[in-house]
């Protein structure tokens, strides 16, 4: 049985039994899935600033399980501390928004990206750019800078989101759309009915690409033990001796 840890960043239960219910209903027969909220932080992660808090808060929850899963996924798009998990944890981690741009680069040759708000979008730009994806980004759609992720998705929330995912596609070219943001977990399948093109839900794509991932264990790499203070004794673990 492969095991696979997501972790929400931010620390809103709504927002992780949203993402946990689109990771479990994506997990292939033969996966378990757990899915858990950050242990401290913030409700959302808008800004630069939080992303750093956040990426804290992620590994360190990724820490305090190790070796109770055979992948994980770092459910916050923009995927605070990726690299810094891909190094430490001897296992696949993927992000969800690495995992939304390379499937939706196969999906279509160009692909959109939709999101709430207009913050987020240095973000998602430098982490296009890290993944070396953005030439075949069409554009991203998003609302207002200082709009924020709803509470509930409504009928009004619904309706501005398929908006933007129009514009993408009629106006930006995409042949493939992503939903940007964990919190936007699940709403892929229920909207695509209404959309021509595919939809890519990074939770979805990042847990389908988790189980085919593990077991295929990360390249080996040079690690010298080194005195960390001021964490947990999780997080100080990935720098002790091994």
């Amino acid at each position: 049985m492969t095991r696979i840890l997501v972790v929400n960043g931010n620390t809103t239960p709504a927002v992780t039994h949203r993402i946990a219910q689109a990771a479990a209903a994506a997990a292939p027969p033969g996966c378990t899935v757990e899915t858990i909220g950050a242990p401290y932080g913030l409700p959302l992660i808008v800004s630069r600033a939080d992303w750093l808090v956040g990426g804290t808060a992620t590994l360190e929850a990724l820490a305090a399980r190790r070796g109770s899963y055979d992948a994980a996924v770092i459910a916050v798009f923009g995927d605070p501390a990726l690299d810094a998990a891909k190094e430490l944890l001897g296992v696949p981690v993927l992000g969800i928004s690495e995992a939304a741009f390379h499937a939706a680069s196969m999906l279509g040759r160009r692909f959109g990206v939709v999101s709430f708000t207009a913050a987020l979008k240095p973000m998602f730009q430098d982490c296009l750019h890290h993944h070396g994806l953005t030439a075949r980004c069409a554009g991203f759609r998003m609302g207002p800078v200082n709009a924020s992720y709803p509470d509930t998705l409504g009928e009004a929330e619904t309706a501005q989101l398929l908006a933007l995912v129009e514009q993408s596609v009629a106006e930006d070219g995409a042949e493939a759309v992503i939903l940007a943001g964990g919190p936007l977990a699940g709403l892929a399948h229920l909207l695509q009915p209404h959309v021509r093109v595919p939809l890519v839900d990074g939770t979805v794509a990042a847990v389908r690409l988790a189980a085919a991932l593990a077991g295929m264990a990360p390249a080996e790499r040079p690690h010298r033990a080194r005195a960390l203070t001021g964490f947990s004794p999780a997080l100080t673990g990935l720098y002790g001796p091994r």
